[in-house]
């Protein structure tokens, strides 16, 4: 059998150990580790009382199981499962080829374009954060958030400083839900987002970084919070916060990231 083991064994072993790798560190990721080592556990058993001891009634149930508890993994880690497609199908270097070879001049109409739709986005964010009025901002990039624009009032609207401080000043309606900008607009307010329940965000940061993170864990938005209570500007992407950021931290993010 040892010597049966050639160059393409060695790859599938190979393949196998990266994927698991790769599952274990997502669900780490995720908080569902422990959920994951029982699979495993449950896996091994299944093996070892159909193919080792080769009890039949037993593993006959056990197959049964296996095979209805594929749908019920789908079920419990589908937030996992979309997050995991759409790292997989992110097209991000394309797109970085064909801004490559686009024409000078469509790349400054570009440059000029993205500058006029960050500065007032930029100015709104530092007035609101010297008046301590809190304010949630998410931009969309490649993942659609048309589930969440459709829980808003649409607007469709050019982004304009004053626009974004009028929704979010205290008496406005719409000032506790989510700003969605899109394609460099504003398409809704108002606008209600998936809460992040993991335990290691900082006490001191409320309802709107949880939201704020649990949007960017479920897509690939980013979000833009100015807290109420202090001021502060954050952002959350990819799961990751990066607080208290100066208007030209912010600036230079939005400058990197923003479509």
């Amino acid at each position: 059998m040892f010597l049966e083991f050639g160059l393409k064994d060695f790859f599938d072993i190979l393949w196998v150990a990266l994927m698991v790798y790769y599952i274990f560190r997502l669900m780490r990721e995720s908080r569902s580790l422990n959920a994951f080592v029982g699979i495993l556990i449950f896996i091994a058993v299944w093996f070892f009382v159909s193919q080792i001891l080769e009890m039949r009634l037993l593993g006959t149930i056990l197959d049964k199981l296996v095979s209805v508890g594929v749908i019920a993994l789908i079920v419990i880690f589908q937030n996992d499962i979309r997050k995991f497609l759409f790292d997989l199908g992110a097209h991000e270097r394309a797109q970085v080829f064909m801004r490559f070879f686009s024409p000078k001049g469509s790349k400054k109409r570009e440059q000029n374009d993205r500058k006029r739709a960050i500065m007032p986005l930029v100015m709104a964010c530092l007035s609101m954060s010297k008046g301590k009025v809190g304010a949630l901002i998410v931009i969309e990039r490649h993942s659609s958030l048309s589930d969440i624009v459709a829980s808003g009032e649409v607007i469709n609207a050019d982004i304009n400083q004053r626009l974004i401080e009028n929704i979010f000043f205290k008496n406005s309606p719409l000032h506790d839900g989510a700003m969605i900008i899109a394609k460099r607009r504003i398409l809704a307010a108002g606008c209600i987002l998936p809460v992040s329940h993991d335990y290691d965000i900082p006490k001191d940061l409320g309802l709107r970084h949880r939201a704020a993170l649990g949007i960017s864990q479920e897509s690939d938005a980013l979000s833009i919070i100015v807290s109420e209570e202090t001021g502060s500007i954050s952002v959350a992407s990819n799961g990751v916060f990066r607080l208290r950021l100066s208007a030209e931290e912010l600036e230079s993010i939005l400058t990197q990231e923003m479509e």
